[in-house]
């Protein structure tokens, strides 16, 4: 066994890095989906020419957005949905960067298809698109989730907005084969899509919304359970309390997915010291080992935890 190997930590995080806890936006989104996905299909078995549409999935950095997504897509591809060419339908991911070029958007779009483009390729935006719409409908590709879209838009040109926008809307419009497409990202990213009006009246909204407390209490706390029997460790009952829960979503910053690596880093602590119980102190020094706060700056002893901490930078202090 390697020295740099630590077996229990090792053991969580194979057990816990693919779950997938549902919170009720889940729902929200898989109902969205599937009805624009039936509409869709039922377009493509009419045979006639039809424009198709989008999701636009928004909510702050680790809110769980891309896990969430992830998740429902999953389970599309898996339940083989037909399509009239025979293939069964299927959606894929591209990950956008902050190029910021078309080409750089098309040669993304085609390689998450499994279709690469050469860098060096001479092929005009219409051309790089027709490839991209073949390939999709040769492959049963019926949509595309475009992760963290903003970043393609911060570092372009208002030009090349505009030029990316108008290959989204493309993709949507494609009389050959149209493309319903995902885009998640900041709220920012909202903004962004209203500068082409077109594309927009096709993207239908659903905000991942911080947590809100009390409304979301008995969530965390299932949360909190949940994940502590993963890793075979009982919750102490002083953290079974609406104070320890006020306290961990406040040090998350109110972020679904910041309150699950806090969880999973406070067991790992547990399981290290062979602990079999889920205690205040794994949380508290987790927190210490995170940020090199003092144990009395931490959420959890802080007089004032829930003004202390930056809501929008996680785990800073606002008079540090």
């Amino acid at each position: 066994m390697s020295e740099f190997v630590i077996p229990e930590v090792r053991d969580l995080a194979r057990t816990v890095v693919e779950q997938h806890f549902a919170l009720p936006r889940a729902a929200e989104l898989k109902n969205t989906f599937s009805k624009l996905f039936s509409y869709h299909l039922g377009c493509l078995e009419s045979g006639a020419r039809f424009e198709t549409s989008s999701i636009l999935v928004t909510g702050r950095s680790r809110a769980g957005k891309t896990k969430e997504i992830r998740n429902l897509l999953s389970q599309f591809n898996q339940s083989q949905a037909m399509l009239p060419t025979g293939e069964p339908a299927r959606f894929v991911e591209c990950v956008l960067s902050g190029k910021g070029t078309w080409k750089d958007l098309g040669r993304d779009t085609a390689r998450a298809i499994g279709y690469p483009l050469g860098e060096n390729s001479r092929l005009t935006q219409a051309e790089i698109w027709n490839v991209v719409v073949r390939e999709a409908k040769l492959s049963g590709v019926i949509g595309i989730h475009y992760d963290e879209t903003q970043h393609i838009f911060f570092t372009s040109s208002e030009k090349e907005r505009l030029t990316i926008l108008d290959s989204f809307k493309t993709l949507m419009k494609s009389h050959e084969w149209p493309l319903m497409l995902i885009f998640s990202g900041v709220p920012e990213l909202t903004n962004f899509l209203k500068q082409e009006q077109q594309l927009f009246n096709l993207v239908h909204q659903v905000p991942f919304n911080d947590i809100s407390l009390p409304d979301d209490l008995e969530t965390v706390h299932e949360i909190v359970c949940s994940f502590a029997m993963l890793g075979n460790a009982e919750v102490e009952e002083k953290l079974r309390t609406q104070n320890f829960y006020e306290r961990l979503v406040a040090g998350s910053a109110y972020r679904w997915g910041l309150v699950c690596v806090l969880v999973v880093d406070a067991i790992s602590e547990a399981k290290i010291r062979s602990d079999t119980h889920l205690r205040l102190e794994h949380f508290v020094d987790s927190w210490v080992a995170k940020t090199s706060m003092s144990k009395a700056a931490s959420p959890y002893f802080h007089s004032n935890f829930k003004a202390a901490y930056r809501i929008d930078h996680p785990f800073i202090e606002k008079l540090s």
